[in-house]
């Protein structure tokens, strides 16, 4: 049964990566690419956690604090995200009606929902995770014992956290019997909010940088070494690597502790399913309620363009799986100001004005991931979602060319205004100015626009009209051609411009006029930027268009 169940699960994914009949080129050079960035990923964490740890005892205390601090986050976001997806998978499946007319038990359901939730919501975790954890037993020379060692943790918060999220989404249906099963994410996602701040302030940041306010340095190497969130699952994989890191010594119970825990979680969601599913899967099948009155309009209002992105509000704000997670983006964005608040440019060794300019234009490149993966999340599935209804679009007076240029707009507006916030706002509280504060905008807003352009592309290129949810659309193979093509043209585009962008900020730190030189070289920097980032957006979209006409 378990394996019939999860069938189409696996066919459908054979046959997207592995096509009966051809060689797998796409899957062999999506996989070559991945590798080449997780390679990427390790030697940069390996430089990054070798100068910590060359330091002092300080250095080495501050480099697994990261360490610990890496994994909570990373069980957050995993958390979050098999929630938000249990929500569809569980009770809201269009597939639900026809495996519930026949006999198949609930423990068999939860079992099949479980590991494709796992799947879909921890891959590109887990996978990206792996370099950046294993850099520290390069480091640390922890031998050959530790990477099965932290693979098994990894897995297992993987499930872990997966598990927590669904036997919390299967209470909370039943305990908050909205008429609408999706309103329960607007309680998922504030729960979401206090757990990231709890967790952020359990991981007291603003100490770790400051010893002055100890009185001795052995309380200050004291208190920051003290193990952070001891009742968070994924503190507890973190503290056992970091005491084998540094001791050789695996903590049996740790490690108990982390596998026990996946089987429990399991067992404990498999009984909630047997006793709450029917009564929660019953109240996700009731109407709305109220009443429409539709009447005639008066007059024709023009403006094709205009009604296209009233449809996409009206769909954003009715979907509360989509706009509740506004609460979530929002609590991101105050830990991530709040980094820059506390960020002690003022005790560095170099000049401020220094540090302040080479953390801003790193900045560019954390703006542009972020804006990368929301557009992965709200942007490429818009296409898709329309799912039956495309057919009218087809059918209207409209060109698909104005169709999807229309929806680039649409979303191009917010994710602009998020962008600039997120810039803006850092810059201020760097005390950036001068030609950097330009720069920062302009490359955002480059990247931008690149990013929304290439995810509204990629998703009508590779678009699945049948898919249940939005968050299923992430596995794809497009979505995943999407993130790194994305990532590398940000990447390009920003580290193109170090050197040119270095010798600008020399000369006016200095208060020395600018050459003429230098501007010529950014000058070409810019026009070179401008043409890969139009480029790659004509090529892709022009694709997208004459895929949709087929």
């Amino acid at each position: 049964m378990k394996r019939t169940l999860l069938s189409p699960f696996l066919l459908s994914n054979r046959n997207r990566f592995f096509p009966a009949g051809r060689f797998p080129t796409r899957t062999t050079s999506l996989l070559l690419f991945a590798i080449t960035l997780c390679l990427g990923c390790y030697f940069l964490t390996v430089k990054v956690v070798h100068y910590f740890h060359s330091q002092n005892e300080l250095g080495i205390i501050l480099s697994l604090k990261i360490f610990q601090m890496a994994w909570i986050v990373m069980f957050a976001m995993l958390v979050f995200s098999a929630m938000v997806s249990a929500v569809s998978t569980l009770f809201l499946s269009q597939d639900n009606e026809i495996i519930l007319s026949a006999p198949v038990p609930p423990q068999e359901l939860y079992f099949m929902r479980y590991l494709t939730t796992t799947v879909y919501t921890s891959w590109m975790m887990v996978i990206f995770s792996i370099p950046v954890f294993g850099a520290y037993g390069q480091v640390f020379n922890a031998g050959p014992l530790y990477w099965p060692l932290m693979l098994c943790t990894v897995v297992a918060t993987a499930f872990t956290g997966t598990g927590i999220a669904m036997a919390i989404t299967i209470v909370l249906v039943n305990l908050f019997p909205a008429r609408r099963t999706k309103d329960i994410i607007i309680y998922l996602s504030l729960c979401f909010g206090l757990l990231i701040y709890l967790m952020f302030r359990m991981l007291r940041p603003e100490e770790l940088v400051n010893p002055e306010k100890y009185g001795h340095f052995v309380e200050y190497l004291s208190a920051i070494s003290t193990p952070a969130g001891p009742l968070v699952p994924a503190a507890w994989s973190a503290n056992l690597l970091s005491t084998y890191l540094l001791d050789r010594e695996v903590d049996w119970l740790l490690l108990g502790l982390i596998i026990w825990t996946v089987p429990t979680l399991y067992l404990a969601g498999q009984w909630a399913m047997k006793r709450f599913f029917f009564s929660g899967f019953n109240k996700s099948q009731e109407s709305f309620g109220g009443h429409i009155r539709f009447g005639v309009s008066r007059y024709y209002k023009r403006g094709i363009w205009r009604w296209i992105w009233i449809k996409e509000t009206k769909i954003f704000l009715r979907d509360s799986t989509e706009w509740s997670q506004l609460f979530m983006i929002g609590a991101l964005v105050v830990v991530y100001l709040y980094n820059f608040k506390v960020l002690p440019v003022d005790r560095s060794p170099i000049q401020e004005e220094y540090v302040a300019n080479v953390v801003s234009f790193l900045n560019i490149g954390l703006v542009g991931f972020m804006v990368t993966s929301l557009s992965a999340r709200f942007v490429y599935p818009a296409v898709g979602s329309e799912g039956g209804a495309f057919a009218m679009i087809l059918s209207a007076p409209l060109a698909v060319r104005s169709y999807l240029l229309s929806k680039c707009v649409f979303y191009a507006v917010p994710f602009t205004v998020f962008s600039l916030f997120l810039v803006i706002v850092s810059d201020h509280l760097l005390h950036i100015t001068g030609p950097m504060w330009w720069f920062s905008i302009g490359i955002s807003l480059l990247a931008t626009w690149t990013v929304v352009s290439l995810a509204i592309s990629f998703g009508a290129l590779y678009t699945d009209f049948k898919e249940e949810n939005k968050a299923a659309a992430l596995g794809g193979m497009g979505a995943i051609l999407y993130l790194f093509t994305s990532m590398t043209v940000l990447f390009v585009v920003i580290f193109s411009g170090a050197l040119p962008i270095y010798r600008i900020m020399k000369q006016w730190l200095r208060g020395l006029p600018i050459s003429p030189e230098n501007i010529a070289w950014t000058a070409a920097w810019a026009f070179f930027a401008l043409l890969l980032t139009v480029s790659t957006c004509v090529i892709f979209f022009r694709k997208a268009v004459k895929r949709l006409e087929v």
